[in-house]
């Protein structure tokens, strides 16, 4: 089955305020502002519960509908967010999706506690720069995973407190080595196959595993025998609520936590960007600009 996408990529975004429609009484022309990266329907019983990420008609912009690379974006009203405190519209635009996510990951999903530790895989990944910087504000000691040596240096300066070259080392036993045998509490887990079979390796027992992504494949396996013994939980997370942005953003206003930014590219360099991520030649995110 071939799924349609729109030909406008783009799910973080911010600028502006040129023009509002006439119901609208909460935005104004002018002002600047960030995107709330879900569309929900807003009217069925999870979006009034708060919990719009869990809607059967969420969605986000640059997937389904149009998104933000493009001069001008079209949204509803309950999206637009004024930008927290005194950041650059380059800044708004490399927060929204990745926090939220992680957020949700680490906060609503693992209900991390300070003092646990946490293995954060792809530090240089957006979701992963974003993980290792909530986790270490919320106590946690955390070991974060990437490539290279380089990326590696960046996610100390984040926050991590360990560090595992995934290229060199094999992450289970590093993580055992380092947790005297223990394991983790808590892996942030966006990989998919290729990292699997390590990140379950890696939890301690009542270990936490949650995932929200599978860039290197969605085939994997599990021993029933070692879940239920060990007490492990398997937990998805997809996105997060308007209310765990606000939550987040209050903090990155606070500079308590803050966008990462690899480079800023005019936005007729779309596709060079994308290549970029897909060669995972950056640490954290590209900004396009119109």
């Amino acid at each position: 089955m071939t799924i349609p996408f729109p030909h406008t990529p783009g799910s973080d975004i911010s600028g502006e305020v040129e023009k509002i429609g006439e119901s609208v009484t909460r935005i104004r022309v002018g002002q600047k502002v960030l995107l709330a990266p879900g569309v929900s329907c807003g009217q069925c019983p999870q979006c009034l519960a708060g919990a719009d990420n869990r809607c059967r008609r969420y969605t986000m912009f640059g997937y389904m509908i149009p998104g933000g690379c493009a001069e001008y974006v079209k949204a509803p009203e309950v999206n637009v967010i004024p930008i927290p405190g005194d950041l650059s519209f380059d800044e708004a635009a490399a927060v929204p999706l990745v926090f939220l996510t992680a957020w949700h990951m680490l906060v609503g999903r693992a209900n991390l506690q300070p003092g646990e530790d946490v293995l954060v895989l792809g530090a240089g990944s957006g979701v992963g720069s974003a993980a290792v910087q909530i986790a270490r504000l919320m106590g946690a000691r955390v070991i974060a995973t990437a490539g290279s040596d380089a990326k590696l240096a960046k996610a100390k300066e984040l926050g991590a407190d360990e560090v595992i070259n995934h290229s060199k080392q094999k992450i289970a036993d590093e993580v055992k080595r380092l947790t005297e045998k223990r394991g983790v509490d808590v892996v942030i887990e966006h990989v998919g196959t290729s990292t699997w079979d390590a990140s379950v390796a890696s939890l301690a027992p009542a270990g936490r595993l949650v995932t929200c992504g599978a860039t290197t494949g969605y085939e994997a396996k599990i021993d029933i025998r070692y879940l239920f013994s060990r007490h492990l939980s398997i937990l998805g997370s997809y996105m997060g609520s308007k209310a765990e942005l606000y939550a987040v953003l209050k903090l990155i206003g606070q500079r308590k936590l803050r966008a990462v930014i690899d480079r800023s590219l005019p936005l007729k360099d779309c596709a060079l960007a994308h290549s970029l991520l897909e060669k995972r030649e950056q640490f954290g995110k590209l900004v396009l600009n119109p």
